[in-house]
Protein backbone atom coordinates (compact mmCIF):
# COMPACT_ATOMS: atom_id res chain seq x y z
CA UNK A 1 0.00 0.00 0.00
CA UNK A 2 1.44 3.37 -1.03
CA UNK A 3 1.68 6.09 1.52
CA UNK A 4 0.15 9.37 0.41
CA UNK A 5 2.40 12.30 1.19
CA UNK A 6 1.49 15.91 0.68
CA UNK A 7 4.15 18.59 0.86
CA UNK A 8 2.77 21.97 1.80
CA UNK A 9 4.66 25.17 1.19
CA UNK A 10 5.57 27.24 4.27
CA UNK A 11 2.97 29.89 3.54
CA UNK A 12 0.27 27.19 3.32
CA UNK A 13 1.33 25.73 6.67
CA UNK A 14 1.20 29.18 8.26
CA UNK A 15 -2.29 29.84 6.85
CA UNK A 16 -3.58 26.44 7.98
CA UNK A 17 -2.04 26.96 11.44
CA UNK A 18 -3.68 30.37 11.71
CA UNK A 19 -7.07 28.90 10.74
CA UNK A 20 -6.71 26.03 13.23
CA UNK A 21 -5.82 28.38 16.08
CA UNK A 22 -8.78 30.63 15.30
CA UNK A 23 -11.17 27.69 14.99
CA UNK A 24 -9.95 26.07 18.25
CA UNK A 25 -10.22 29.44 20.01
CA UNK A 26 -13.77 29.89 18.74
CA UNK A 27 -14.71 26.40 19.95
CA UNK A 28 -13.25 27.14 23.38
CA UNK A 29 -15.23 30.38 23.55
CA UNK A 30 -18.40 28.44 22.75
CA UNK A 31 -18.05 26.25 25.85
CA UNK A 32 -20.71 27.00 28.49
CA UNK A 33 -18.14 27.74 31.20
CA UNK A 34 -16.37 30.28 28.95
CA UNK A 35 -19.33 32.60 29.39
CA UNK A 36 -20.37 34.34 32.56
CA UNK A 37 -23.55 32.81 34.08
CA UNK A 38 -23.40 29.98 31.53
CA UNK A 39 -24.43 32.29 28.70
CA UNK A 40 -22.93 31.19 25.42
CA UNK A 41 -22.14 33.08 22.27
CA UNK A 42 -23.36 32.35 18.80
CA UNK A 43 -20.82 30.54 16.64
CA UNK A 44 -20.22 33.61 14.48
CA UNK A 45 -19.74 35.90 17.50
CA UNK A 46 -17.22 33.43 18.94
CA UNK A 47 -15.47 33.11 15.58
CA UNK A 48 -15.32 36.89 15.09
CA UNK A 49 -13.95 37.36 18.63
CA UNK A 50 -11.31 34.65 18.10
CA UNK A 51 -10.21 36.09 14.75
CA UNK A 52 -10.02 39.55 16.26
CA UNK A 53 -7.95 38.27 19.19
CA UNK A 54 -5.46 36.39 17.01
CA UNK A 55 -5.20 39.36 14.63
CA UNK A 56 -4.73 41.62 17.70
CA UNK A 57 -7.30 44.13 16.45
CA UNK A 58 -9.31 44.23 19.67
CA UNK A 59 -12.69 44.25 17.96
CA UNK A 60 -15.55 42.39 19.57
CA UNK A 61 -19.31 42.32 19.36
CA UNK A 62 -19.76 41.66 23.08
CA UNK A 63 -18.43 43.20 26.29
CA UNK A 64 -15.52 40.98 27.35
CA UNK A 65 -15.81 41.61 31.09
CA UNK A 66 -19.54 41.05 31.38
CA UNK A 67 -19.90 38.14 28.90
CA UNK A 68 -16.82 35.99 29.58
CA UNK A 69 -15.81 34.08 32.68
CA UNK A 70 -12.19 33.90 33.82
CA UNK A 71 -11.72 30.90 31.54
CA UNK A 72 -13.10 32.77 28.53
CA UNK A 73 -10.91 35.77 29.30
CA UNK A 74 -7.87 33.48 29.64
CA UNK A 75 -8.65 31.94 26.23
CA UNK A 76 -8.73 35.45 24.74
CA UNK A 77 -5.43 36.35 26.42
CA UNK A 78 -3.76 33.24 24.99
CA UNK A 79 -5.14 33.99 21.53
CA UNK A 80 -3.84 37.56 21.76
CA UNK A 81 -0.38 36.29 22.81
CA UNK A 82 -0.28 33.78 19.96
CA UNK A 83 -1.38 36.46 17.51
CA UNK A 84 1.07 39.04 18.81
CA UNK A 85 4.09 36.76 18.87
CA UNK A 86 3.12 34.66 15.88
CA UNK A 87 2.14 31.06 16.25
CA UNK A 88 5.43 29.84 14.76
CA UNK A 89 7.33 31.72 17.47
CA UNK A 90 5.12 30.13 20.11
CA UNK A 91 5.66 26.71 18.51
CA UNK A 92 9.44 27.21 18.54
CA UNK A 93 9.19 28.25 22.21
CA UNK A 94 7.53 24.93 23.04
CA UNK A 95 10.17 23.05 21.02
CA UNK A 96 12.87 24.83 23.04
CA UNK A 97 11.15 24.16 26.38
CA UNK A 98 10.82 20.45 25.54
CA UNK A 99 14.46 20.31 24.51
CA UNK A 100 13.69 19.31 20.92
CA UNK A 101 16.00 20.12 18.05
CA UNK A 102 14.77 22.71 15.58
CA UNK A 103 15.30 21.29 12.13
CA UNK A 104 15.71 22.93 8.79
CA UNK A 105 11.98 22.60 7.99
CA UNK A 106 10.98 24.42 11.20
CA UNK A 107 13.62 27.06 10.56
CA UNK A 108 12.35 27.70 7.04
CA UNK A 109 8.79 27.98 8.36
CA UNK A 110 10.00 30.40 11.00
CA UNK A 111 11.91 32.40 8.41
CA UNK A 112 8.71 32.72 6.35
CA UNK A 113 6.60 33.64 9.37
CA UNK A 114 9.07 36.29 10.56
CA UNK A 115 9.58 37.67 7.02
CA UNK A 116 13.29 37.13 7.40
CA UNK A 117 15.59 37.01 4.43
CA UNK A 118 18.23 35.02 6.28
CA UNK A 119 17.89 31.49 7.67
CA UNK A 120 20.92 31.84 9.94
CA UNK A 121 20.21 33.19 13.41
CA UNK A 122 16.44 32.89 13.13
CA UNK A 123 16.14 30.79 16.31
CA UNK A 124 18.30 33.27 18.21
CA UNK A 125 16.05 36.08 16.95
CA UNK A 126 12.96 34.25 18.22
CA UNK A 127 14.62 33.66 21.61
CA UNK A 128 15.38 37.37 21.88
CA UNK A 129 11.84 38.34 20.85
CA UNK A 130 10.35 35.97 23.42
CA UNK A 131 12.69 37.16 26.18
CA UNK A 132 12.08 40.82 25.39
CA UNK A 133 8.33 40.25 25.33
CA UNK A 134 8.44 38.46 28.68
CA UNK A 135 10.50 41.24 30.29
CA UNK A 136 8.26 44.04 29.05
CA UNK A 137 4.99 42.24 29.79
CA UNK A 138 6.07 41.19 33.29
CA UNK A 139 7.32 44.72 33.99
CA UNK A 140 4.05 46.22 32.78
CA UNK A 141 2.06 43.68 34.80
CA UNK A 142 4.05 44.52 37.93
CA UNK A 143 3.44 48.25 37.48
CA UNK A 144 -0.27 47.76 36.83
CA UNK A 145 -0.58 45.36 39.78
CA UNK A 146 0.83 48.00 42.12
CA UNK A 147 -2.06 50.23 41.09
CA UNK A 148 -4.86 47.65 40.86
CA UNK A 149 -4.10 45.37 43.85
CA UNK A 150 -4.82 47.97 46.56
CA UNK A 151 -8.12 48.86 44.92
CA UNK A 152 -9.32 45.41 43.82
CA UNK A 153 -7.47 42.93 46.03
CA UNK A 154 -4.59 40.65 45.11
CA UNK A 155 -6.41 38.16 42.86
CA UNK A 156 -8.47 40.59 40.78
CA UNK A 157 -5.71 43.19 40.79
CA UNK A 158 -3.21 40.79 39.24
CA UNK A 159 -5.80 39.45 36.78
Amino acid sequence: MRKLSVRLRPVQIIAIGFALIVFCGALLLLLPFAGRNGEGLSFFDALFTAVSAVCVTGLTVVDIWSRFSGFGQAVLLVLIQIGGLGFMSVTIFFFLVMGKKIGLRQRSLLMEAMSSLNLGGIVLLVKRVLLGTAIFELGGAALLSMRFCPALGIGRGIW
